[in-house]
């Protein structure tokens, strides 16, 4: 396995409230060529606090893989098929990968075939 430099491409983490709701925006985002790959991780235990009470809940993690480019148009997709008021969508780049990974994760986010949002 050889390692690659990844500056390109990042790790959106994001939250929502059950499986089904993670599935619809995984498949959205990775049919309209935005995320490669999402990974659905249920449940999870969030504590966190929201408008000043102290929420103890059980969710769904997205761990939605991209290129970096992509970002901000996978955050506003998100924001749109999401039903919380704020969406937890935090990225973070990647240093580097296996470069075959890389390369498919490339090629699965690529404008062939992607699709507008909304269309």
């Amino acid at each position: 396995m050889t390692v690659a430099r990844a500056n390109g491409f990042a790790v959106v983490i994001a939250t929502c409230a059950n499986e089904e709701q993670g599935a619809g925006i995984g498949r959205t985002l990775v049919e309209e060529r935005l995320a490669a790959c999402v990974n659905l991780v249920a449940p999870v235990r969030s504590i966190y606090r929201w408008r000043d009470a102290i929420e103890d809940e059980r969710e769904t993690l997205m761990l939605i893989k991209t290129r970096a480019a992509l970002v901000r148009r996978l955050e506003r997709r998100i924001k749109e098929l999401h039903t919380y008021e704020v969406p937890e969508v935090v990225a973070m780049k990647l240093d580097s990968g296996s470069t075959p990974y890389l390369t498919w994760l490339l090629e699965s986010t690529g404008s062939r075939g992607r699709k507008r949002a909304g269309k």
